[in-house]
């Protein structure tokens, strides 16, 4: 009887420690993964508060909150990432920085063969932005990007695709299917797409062009779901109460537009920026 009970009790000491050997692989990745999360935090931290970056940019962090945007879309280091129309640079001071070394940084900006002497323009000072700066932003490959041209990175490359503010730009002129079908293909297969947009009022009739510059957070998701994405998730992490979305130069009105000058300038700097979505998209697996 002494020798069964003496069994009993190795057996379940021995099931008790193969139990923990099991289980520790499942533990170490956990651990591993929290450590990434942290050094990715620390690391995109660091990125936004270096003085590299043009102050008027960093002044708007509190309306466009970038860590907290990029920490949600799943950023790291070593990711290939596109920004679409990164315009004057703002995200590019801390996109490009903080993968250098380690991923890729593709800014899919307008089209250089454009007539439009503003866009034109637009390219140029953000081609020498890049030039003055070679040891924050010599890795940057800059494409294109337009309603003619959709090779904004090798397809099937990238891990994230990122847009801020811009899908009212290309509904207004029709051509968003072809620029989400651009970033469908840049993407790899359960890759990420990030958008960013001012949100436009659920219960209003929605505009097919957002003329006012405000869009739907339907209309997005329709859009993206059309060219083959799935709706993952979204945030409240750029929400601004305050914006009503009914100002006389539609969301170009707020700052830092400011299209009325004086006029009420202290109402609109009181709102801030507007209101905007933050929706992630994946592209499914086959």
């Amino acid at each position: 009887m002494q020798d069964d009970r003496t069994a009993i009790r190795i057996a379940h000491r021995f099931r008790i420690a193969l139990a923990a050997l099991l289980a520790m692989p499942v533990v170490l990745a956990g651990q591993l993964a929290l450590a990434s999360e942290s050094r990715t935090r620390a690391e995109l931290e660091a990125v936004i508060a270096s003085d590299h970056r043009t102050p008027a940019y960093a002044a708007r962090d509190d309306f466009r909150h970038p860590l907290e945007t990029l920490l949600f879309f799943g950023i790291r280091p070593e990711m290939t990432i596109v920004e679409i129309w990164p315009g004057g640079g703002w995200y590019t001071e801390i996109l490009a920085p903080f993968v250098k070394g380690n991923g890729r940084y593709y800014a899919a900006h307008r089209n250089r063969d454009t007539q439009d002497d503003r866009i034109r323009k637009s390219i140029e000072a953000y081609e020498a932005k890049l030039a003055a700066r070679p040891d924050k932003y010599a890795e940057v490959i800059v494409t294109e990007l337009s309603r003619t041209k959709g090779e904004i990175a090798p397809a099937g490359s990238a891990d994230l695709v990122l847009s801020f503010r811009n899908v009212h730009n290309w509904m207004k002129f029709g051509f968003e299917r072809h620029i989400f079908e651009s970033m469908y293909t840049a993407l790899r297969p359960g890759g990420i797409l990030g958008i960013v947009e001012h949100r436009a009022d659920a219960d209003e009739f929605p505009d097919p062009q957002a003329l006012s510059g405000y869009v739907q957070e339907a209309q997005v998701i329709a859009i993206a779901e059309a060219a083959g994405f799935k709706f993952e998730a979204k945030s409240e992490i750029n929400a601004n109460s305050r914006d009503t979305r009914d100002h006389p130069e539609g969301v170009w009105t707020l700052p830092p537009a400011l299209r009325l000058q004086d006029k009420d300038r202290d109402k609109y700097l009181a709102i801030g920026e507007s209101d905007r979505m933050t929706l992630m998209f994946v592209k499914p697996k086959p």
